[in-house]
């Protein structure tokens, strides 16, 4: 059975999403070894999980993408949750709908290799979270203060800490297991 990664990047101060939308704060600490560890998680993915919204803008910039992440965005296969979404844009690409948790629990069943990556919209990575079922969360945490915004964590959550990896421009990535 497949694990669920969740990777996100964090604010110093605890926020996935800022106030205002934006997300230029994640260049905060962006660096070559800090770039290598994210593309090292992404390429190693059976799969990529993700919500409609993270998609949808995903959907219009990786096809014609270039560069190390290009690749393994668009030839990993790519699950989409959305209840609204009819047709797939996006090569290698399916739909999942109905119920999150059940769906989740399919994919890990379905899949022997690897694991199941979810990264992307603070909506998404909360409902995830939600749902009991992330193995393992991989946060990385950029030496900026928002100061306001969006939270991954709304209520209490048993994680145990498995690495630490601090990156040569103030990132740092921590890995944590989650315990049910």
């Amino acid at each position: 059975m497949a694990s669920l990664i969740l990777r996100m990047s964090v604010s110093l101060d605890g926020y996935v999403a800022s106030a205002d939308g934006s997300d230029d704060w994640v260049a905060v600490g962006r660096s070559p070894d800090g770039a290598e560890w994210v593309l090292d998680t992404v390429s190693n993915a059976s799969a990529h999980l993700i919500g409609a919204t993270t998609y949808a803008e995903w959907a219009t910039f990786w096809p014609d993408a270039s560069g190390p992440f290009a690749a393994p965005m668009n030839e990993i296969p790519k699950v989409v949750f959305s209840n609204s979404l009819s047709s797939p844009e996006w090569g290698e690409t399916t739909i999942a709908t109905g119920d999150l948790a059940d769906a989740i629990t399919r994919l890990k069943q379905q899949r022997s290799d690897g694991y199941l990556l979810a990264q992307g919209g603070v909506r998404f990575a909360r409902s995830l979270v939600q749902t009991g079922l992330i193995d393992e969360y991989r946060l990385v945490v950029h030496p900026v203060v928002l100061g306001a915004g969006e939270r991954l964590f709304t209520a209490p959550l048993s994680i145990e800490p498995v690495s630490t990896t601090a990156f040569s421009r103030g990132a740092v990535a921590h890995v944590f297991t989650a315990h049910p």
